[in-house]
């Protein structure tokens, strides 16, 4: 529509102005040619787009194409997108197929350059990512800031590689994200004075309000996995220009249900004031970010959400560059069939003894146990004893001590084997390649042979997540990289919340069973993780032994 012209009239919600007032706004060739003030207009109220943070689009299960129109019908125009799933299996092959795909939407994905591909140097990935392809992404205009640097003793102790990767965004202005869980005091002065400018991995309002002293941008986090919401909002009041919204990890069927538009409600509901949240979701991102998209001013590009009820946030169309994208109908705008879908998957199926953990000890024997929390990446660590029958340590169902596996499937080697509480599975296994940060396959279940048969059940599909229960397998395949689905994205989630629901059948203890299972190879995140190669402390980065 590059010559038409199109009027939209209603309360304009004025976050330079903190007034909200009757206006017309004007809109020619994509973008707003004037905002008017009227006397009258009617009771629905214009507000600017609004922007996740920060989101992994792979965590969505969705291809960029998908994500985008469940995404647009919740009033979200943009995301700041680390690439880095699809990073860590493809490189930047990968990273450029998002870009290429993303561009097929009118959507505004501002895509990062991975800056810890492979995460560490103690699980196995399929790719590596270093500071010349790094380079090659900002100047191919692939991406446009460096994605959150996870490596945080590598900052603090001037790892050279590390540091190159800071010292070029920084000479080529390009902002720097940061993921610094529980680091506080010397260590997050340190981690934060190398030109690391936001944090997303706040759990305490304490450690918010301390790195927001040190001038660092907070990201309220409230993802699938992590919820941080009720935690870190209070810090609104104080620092309502260093906040924004994110969800970092949004399965498909949470997305069907809300976005950046919920967290809004929530605040709102709190009693937060109104400009300070909305400009949370939308233009502290915009501005820190540079976000190309339209902050609802005169000469910018047509980006803005028309609210049916300012209170609850109800979406009733969306515009981007002067399109409606949304209306209270429907989707105005369809994606076109995903195309050239990539993958790297090493099919191959361990045999059931491979998932026996040997022990010398007997009749009994103490083991570390990763003890999974339910809205939470971080886990904790306790000590049990377990059973050992016929050299082979038992797992304890009843007791809710399950097996944990995570099989590479990068190479063919022996899976790496723990135990882990917090799923309560009972007759049943779970199991998915998506697993951060280096995707491998990890499998939860109450048996080694529904743990097999859930691994293989992925090998065979390439890629995906599974439940093996009394009535069969089910699969969720995901043949882009084993991350993300080539269907529809309504399709997607509401497949995702059958699987979700069965598991729940079987007992599952956690909400999102399967979210909560692919943060359980996160090594960066304390305290005990399980990668291919072995059981984890993520706060001394050591690996420990199974047996105390």
């Amino acid at each position: 529509m590059p010559n038409s012209k199109l009027i939209v009239q209603g309360q304009l919600v004025d976050l330079f102005k903190n007034q909200i007032y009757p206006a017309e706004i004007v809109v020619e060739n994509q973008k707003i040619t004037s905002i008017i003030q009227v006397a009258e207009a009617p009771q629905k109220w214009i507000v600017p787009g609004f922007v996740d943070a920060h989101v992994h689009i792979e965590s969505s299960m969705l291809a960029p194409s998908e994500f985008a129109p469940l995404a647009m019908s919740q009033g979200t125009i943009a995301t700041v997108s680390d690439p880095h799933e699809i990073g860590n299996v493809l490189g930047i092959e990968g990273v450029r197929w998002m870009a290429n795909n993303g561009k097929t939407t009118p959507f505004y994905f501002h895509f990062g350059a991975p800056s810890c591909v492979p995460a560490t140097i103690f699980e196995t990935a399929g790719a590596s990512i270093d500071v010349d392809q790094i380079e090659q992404l900002f100047s191919e205009g692939t991406c446009h800031y460096l994605a959150e640097m996870m490596n945080w003793p590598g900052v603090i102790f001037d790892d050279p590689m590390v540091q190159a990767k800071l010292d070029l965004s920084k000479r080529l202005s390009k902002p720097i994200d940061g993921h610094a869980p529980g680091l506080r005091g010397e260590q997050a002065k340190k981690y934060f004075s190398k030109g690391i400018e936001t944090d997303h991995e706040c759990f305490s309002l304490d450690e918010a309000m301390d790195k927001a002293n040190l001038g660092v941008k907070i990201l309220i986090r409230e993802g699938s996995a992590a919820r941080n919401f009720e935690a870190l909002i209070p810090i609104l009041e104080k620092f309502p220009k260093q906040v924004m919204f994110c969800s970092d990890d949004k399965h498909p069927d949470d997305l069907l249900q809300g976005h950046v538009n919920l967290l809004i409600k929530r605040a709102l509901d709190k009693g937060f004031n109104k400009f300070d949240v909305f400009r949370a979701a939308s233009l502290n991102p915009m501005e820190h970010y540079k976000l190309p998209c339209g902050r609802l001013r005169p000469g910018d590009f047509a980006d803005f959400v028309v609210l049916d009820n300012l209170e609850n946030v109800t979406v009733s169309a969306v515009y981007i560059k002067g399109e409606q994208v949304f209306n209270s109908g429907g989707f105005c705008w369809h994606p076109e069939p995903v195309k050239d879908t990539p993958n790297f998957f090493k099919a191959h199926f361990p045999s059931l003894e491979s998932y026996q953990i040997h022990s010398e000890k007997g009749p009994t024997c103490q083991v570390r146990v990763i003890e999974a929390i339910e809205g939470q990446l971080i886990t904790t660590e306790r000590m049990e004893l377990l059973d050992v029958v016929n050299g082979c340590i038992q797992s304890s169902p009843d007791r809710d001590i399950l097996k944990i596996t995570v099989v590479n499937r990068y190479e063919e080697v022996s899976p790496a084997l723990a135990f882990i509480s917090g799923f309560g599975l009972k007759d049943a296994a779970i199991a998915s390649s998506v697993a951060h940060d280096s995707h491998n396959v990890v499998a939860v279940g109450s048996s080694d042979v529904l743990i097999k048969q859930a691994v293989d059940s992925l090998m065979k599909s390439n890629g995906g997540i599974s439940i093996v229960h009394s009535g069969g397998t089910e699969v969720l395949p995901l043949p882009i990289a084993g991350l993300m689905s080539d269907k529809s994205g309504v399709w997607v989630g509401e497949r995702y919340e059958a699987l979700t629901q069965l598991a729940q059948s079987c007992h599952s203890k956690p909400r999102a069973a399967f979210m909560l299972l692919s943060f359980m190879a996160l090594l960066v995140i304390p305290a005990l993780k399980l990668s291919d190669k072995g059981l984890f402390n993520g706060q001394d980065f050591r690996f420990v032994d199974l047996e105390s």
